[in-house]
């Protein structure tokens, strides 16, 4: 593993990571040392993935709610558009934040499979906007003040006007979102999640620098205040990276698969997989990203490595059994 010598990548760059909820008891406990591994490092947030239709309703509060009392983490609910009625949304975010989540990533999400071409799928949502409003009216109406102590005055509060503030995240495409029909629609989608309340953004995953570069840089100047988190996961197969393809609708980045392809082992993948990462991190630090992101895919070595080697961790970390 090459560790990068870039001044840019190294010091005090916030990261966070993404898991998604486990589907066996065996993946459960997995999970768990997981968290502990990704806690101990000291991310900004954990993010927990949401199903489209309530798929993973409990399974994501549960991960969720052993983030908030095993580890010092903010915990992300991830939330989407798909099926939902007002309704339900309402209750679910209630349910968040009743059990002591703060944070959101509200995403418009995919249509379920078999939806056909301009067939509805989003429920009583028109776009992740009004997902975001929906969040912050529902924090309004659950903590429409603060209290606080006043020194010397037995069980007296003080009430101020204003509430905790939640942190909204919402998704940003470097390359472009699949339905969108031009770059500055994709720019008019994030000034619109702003001004519905966002007040972070994640991109979805690229492959080179410049194109979360350049889409960062033309974000800012069409008025997007709001940090743009760059979105990177290690590709450590060629399955995986068509996996990835399949799902993102990104391009296949042709260097990255021929080099995996040409591999004749997983050890020698894997490596590849996370120097890329590491470059591509580099790269993007050094332009100025606010941070990053890591999508873990439920693993925490392989993360922890490219932190590692970004030379982002204070401690140096075990390579895997």
């Amino acid at each position: 593993m090459q560790k990068t010598s870039d001044p840019a990548c190294s010091g005090r760059i916030p990261f966070s990571f993404e898991l998604y909820p486990p589907k066996t008891d065996a993946d459960a406990s997995a999970l768990s040392t997981t968290i502990e591994h990704l806690a101990a490092v000291g991310p900004d947030f954990l993010s927990v993935t949401y199903g489209a239709n309530g798929s993973s309703r409990r399974s994501s509060l549960d991960v969720l709610s052993r983030i908030l009392r095993t580890t010092n983490v903010e915990a992300m609910a991830h939330l989407t558009c798909v099926g939902s009625t007002h309704d339900e949304a309402n209750r679910l975010i209630r349910e968040f934040l009743d059990a002591g989540v703060h944070s959101f990533l509200a995403l418009r999400g995919d249509p379920p499979a078999g939806t056909k071409e301009g067939e509805a799928f989003l429920g009583d949502f028109g776009s992740a906007a009004e997902l975001v409003q929906l969040i912050h009216r529902v924090q309004a109406e659950k903590s429409p003040y603060r209290e606080s102590i006043i020194p010397g005055i037995p069980a007296a509060r003080a009430v101020t006007p204003g509430r905790e503030k939640v942190r909204i995240a919402v998704a940003a495409f470097p390359n472009g979102h699949p339905r969108s029909r031009s770059s500055a629609q994709d720019i008019d989608t994030l000034l619109a999640k702003q001004a519905a309340g966002a007040n972070l953004g994640i991109t979805q995953l690229f492959f080179h620098a410049d194109h979360y570069l350049s889409f960062a840089q033309r974000a800012r100047e069409a008025g997007v205040l709001f940090p743009i988190l760059p979105g990177i996961m290690p590709v450590t197969s060629p399955a995986r990276l068509r996996r990835i393809i399949e799902l993102s609708g990104e391009q296949l980045p042709s260097d990255l698969s021929i080099r995996l392809e040409v591999e004749p082992t997983k050890e020698g993948q894997r490596e590849i997989g996370i120097q890329h990462a590491v470059d591509l991190a580099g790269r993007v630090i050094a332009g100025g990203a606010p941070g990053l992101h890591l999508y873990a895919f439920n693993e925490h070595e392989t993360v922890l490595e490219v932190l590692a080697a970004c030379g982002l961790l204070t401690s140096p970390v075990a390579a895997p059994a």
